[in-house]
């Protein structure tokens, strides 16, 4: 019963020390308070938080189960087009901001920058001749 007593009393002295230390520990995973003891509302909310979060679908890849051959070229197709979509977006977001970098004026940066390299350059074949 005292060596029971004593793995609690460890148990809970850190948890003390961290709450005095003025740091709270950050909750991680889904949450769902229990209400009037009403489990099976609980239960809902908890499946509903799941399916938002994606952590169904988490879980469902884990789980070593079978899966038909017609589920894996539909699963393919949709990763290809995934893949194919964020491709073209690249290559969009790519175009643009040459368009942007090409067509607008050079910033005051850039121009101090060029300065600098051509006042070197000018300074160097004077002093060279």
């Amino acid at each position: 019963m005292q060596a029971l007593a004593r793995k609690a009393r460890g148990l809970l002295q850190p948890a003390r020390a961290a709450a005095s230390a003025g740091q709270v520990q950050p909750v991680r995973g889904i949450v769902v308070q229990v209400r009037d003891g009403n489990l099976e509302r609980a239960l809902t909310v908890m499946e509903r938080k799941m399916r938002s979060s994606g952590i169904e679908r988490l879980i469902r890849r884990r789980t070593d189960h079978h899966v038909k051959d017609s589920e894996k070229r539909v699963l393919a197709r949709k990763a290809l087009m995934q893949r194919v979509r964020s491709q073209e977006l690249g290559r969009r977001l790519r175009d643009i901001l040459i368009k942007k970098i090409r067509s607008a004026p050079p910033s005051s940066h850039y121009l101090r920058l060029l300065l600098r390299h051509s006042c070197v350059l000018v300074v160097a074949s004077s002093c060279g001749s």
